[in-house]
C-alpha cells in the first residue's frame, strides 16, 4: 500500500504525469511486483508451514519499509491534488472531498474485482482454488497462476488503497501501520466474505470515530485506535468466524 502510494507521487510530483497516466502506471508496478513476491519468495513455500509464510512476508514488509526509507526518507509529504477539492453538501452533513472521491474509488474497485470474481473464467479458477485446491487441479486449474494472480489482485488493491488514503491524510513510510485495522475490518466480517469485509470496514469506522468523539476526551486519548480491537475480540468470542464468514464442515472458520 506504501509503495504503491509512493509510485504514484513519484510520477505525480517527480516527473509530472497527469494522474490518468499515473495510475495505470502505479497499478501495472504493483501487478508486476505481485508476480515477482509470489515467483521469487513464496512459491518455494508451498507446502512449509503457515507460520513460515507468515513469518517470511512479515520480514519481507519490513524490507519493503528499509528500502522506501531509503529512497524516499521518512520525511512527511502531501499528496498532490488529484481530486476536485469542493466538498459533498449532504445537506445534514459536509464531506471532505478526499473521503468522498476515497469512497468512489473504493465502490468502484469493489465493484471490479466482484465481477471478475463471479462471471469470469479467471475468478471462477480464483474461487475454485480457494474452496478445493486438489479439486482444482483435477479440473486442469494450475494452481500455482491462480496463488500468482491472487498477489498480483491483492497489489494492486493496496496500491488503490494507498492513493486514496495519501490523498487523506498525506503520506510516509509509515503509513502502512493502517494495515492492522484492516486485518481487524476482515475478521469482524468474515474472511472468506467481500460483503462481510464491506459491513465491517463501516462498522470500524463508525466505531472508531465514535470512540474518538466521546471516550477519547475521558481517558486522554488512544481509545480511538484499540475500540476496533475490542470490537474483534468480541465478536471473535461470540461468532468465530465473522458475520458473513461461513463455517467448514469441521465447523472451523474458513
Amino acid at each position: 500500500m506504501t509503495l504503491g502510494a509512493f509510485l504514484c507521487f513519484t510520477a505525480l510530483a517527480g516527473v509530472g504525469a497527469p494522474f490518468y497516466v499515473a495510475l495505470p502506471i502505479t497499478l501495472a508496478c504493483a501487478f508486476l511486483l505481485g508476480i515477482a513476491v509470489e515467483r521469487v519468495i513464496l512459491r518455494p513455500l508451498i507446502g512449509q508451514p503457515i507460520i513460515s509464510v507468515i513469518m517470511v512476508t512479515l520480514g519481507l514488509g519490513v524490507i519493503l519499509k528499509g528500502l522506501m526509507y531509503m529512497i524516499w526518507t521518512p520525511r512527511f509529504r502531501n499528496f498532490p491534488e488529484i481530486f476536485p477539492p469542493e466538498p459533498l453538501d449532504l445537506r445534514f452533513a459536509v464531506v471532505p472531498s478526499g473521503l468522498w472521491w476515497g469512497l468512489v474509488f473504493a465502490v468502484i474497485a469493489t465493484a471490479v474485482f466482484l465481477i471478475i470474481f463471479k462471471f469470469s473464467r479467471t475468478g471462477v479458477a480464483m474461487r475454485a482454488t480457494a474452496n478445493d485446491q486438489q479439486a482444482a487441479l483435477s479440473m486442469g486449474i494450475s494452481v500455482r497462476w491462480v496463488f500468482a494472480l491472487a498477489w498480483c489482485f491483492g497489489a494492486m488493491a493496496s496500491a488503490i488503497g494507498g492513493i486514496v488514503i495519501g490523498n487523506i491524510n498525506g503520506i510516509s513510510v509509515y503509513m502502512g501501520d493502517v494495515g492492522l485495522r484492516v486485518l481487524a475490518v476482515i475478521i469482524l466480517g468474515g474472511l472468506d466474505s467481500i460483503g462481510g469485509a464491506i459491513i465491517g470496514g463501516l462498522i470500524i469506522g463508525v466505531l472508531e470515530n465514535l470512540a474518538g468523539l466521546y471516550i477519547d476526551p475521558l481517558v486522554g486519548g488512544g481509545a480511538k485506535s484499540v475500540a476496533p480491537f475490542f470490537m474483534v475480540v468480541l465478536i471473535l468470542m461470540i461468532r468465530p468466524q465473522g458475520f458473513l464468514g461461513k463455517r467448514s464442515s469441521n465447523g472451523c472458520e474458513r
